[in-house]
């Protein structure tokens, strides 16, 4: 479809005939010469003197030319431009990290899932996010593994199967057999501040649902407690919720261990509780799915989406054709002998008509 950016250009078009109007013709005196013979001439012809003027007409041709050249050049600043098919394009509603615990204790074979012989842990957990990230359109992901040392495995992004494929590649003890909690607690806020979550979208969302959806979760999948972190996890937790960061805690070990693997059931739920999250329990893949559609509930996606028309400036067509019409009607008047009009009234001599 084509459309005018600057219609009110249209408003030149009845230009010419009011310059033509306001200012009438162009006039170019001569000197005449007056000979001693002209009373002579007068008296011969019987006519009264009067002023003479030669009158350059225009043909139908150079008059068409020189007006299809005007509305071509107006119709060049009125700016047309071609306007594509609508194009819909889908806005990241939420960033959603994920921290997964790589430490040596994921490794056991006692998660179940769907009735099937136990699996390692960490197998068990990579199932079942790989549902949940499926059901994340719109949301752009980030992973976090943890063990001595947090390290940051995939950046916030919308590409959800690069995502899964980095995911199905961390293997236990990666990363070290240590459980360094509160650390990757700290590298998830430092990574959240480069984040370009807006508050609009959150904004959009709370209208239909009821609640004001966070822009910034974490989600934190651990079976056993912190090994010593430089930051402690509570510490990590009130740096995390004053950068508006909602940490939900997800414990996937045996609540039942002792020793390095027991599980600080306190802290995670004091995490969650710190930055309004909430803290779950999963021993087995059932559960684990019952937390994920929870989490679900309670970080709806945020569907919304920019639609815009590509856009085409066409102006140099009508402005060529405009130029290519006048440089036509120019090479007209040369190659043409124009004919003189004579003002009626004006003298004229015997035999001449």
């Amino acid at each position: 479809m084509i459309v005018f950016q600057q219609p009110w250009a249209f408003v030149f078009l009845p230009l010419p005939l009011l310059v033509t109007w306001l200012m009438g013709a162009y006039h170019t005196p001569r000197a005449a010469l007056r000979v001693s013979v002209f009373q002579q001439l007068v008296n011969l012809t019987g006519h009264r003197p009067a002023r003479g003027a030669l009158i350059l007409k225009r043909n139908v041709w150079q008059q068409l030319g020189v007006l299809c050249s005007w509305v071509a050049i107006v119709a060049a600043l009125a700016q047309p431009v071609w306007l594509g098919e609508p194009k819909v394009q889908q806005l990241p509603g939420r960033d959603l990290m994920l921290a997964v615990d790589l430490s040596g204790s994921m490794d056991s074979q006692d998660f179940v899932l769907r009735s099937q012989p136990p699996m390692q842990r960490l197998a068990g957990v990579k199932r079942v996010v790989m549902d949940f990230v499926a059901q994340r359109d719109g949301d752009r992901l980030g992973l976090i593994v943890f063990g001595n040392a947090p390290y940051l495995q995939v950046p916030f992004t919308e590409d959800h199967q690069l995502f899964l494929d980095l995911l199905n590649e961390a293997q236990t003890r990666m990363a070290g057999p240590k459980t360094m909690l509160g650390d990757a607690i700290g590298l998830g806020v430092n990574h959240f501040r480069g984040s370009d979550a807006s508050d609009t979208d959150a904004t959009k969302a709370s209208r239909s649902t009821g609640r004001t959806p966070k822009q910034k979760v974490l989600l934190l999948l651990t079976d056993g407690n912190d090994s010593g972190s430089r930051v402690p996890p509570l510490d990590a937790a009130k740096v995390a919720a004053d950068n508006d960061i909602v940490i939900h805690t997800i414990a996937v070990g045996d609540p039942q261990a002792v020793g390095e693997e027991a599980m600080d059931m306190d802290s995670l739920k004091g995490i969650s509780a710190q930055t309004g999250g909430v803290f779950f329990e999963a021993q087995s893949g059932d559960q684990l799915r019952t937390v994920m559609d929870e989490l679900e509930k309670l970080e709806p996606q945020l569907n919304d989406s920019i639609s815009y028309r590509p856009q085409r400036q066409l102006f140099f067509w009508p402005l060529g054709l405009g130029l290519v019409v006048q440089l036509l009607v120019q090479c007209g008047l040369a190659g043409v002998h124009v004919k003189p009009g004579r003002v009626p009234g004006a003298a004229t001599l015997p035999g001449r008509q």
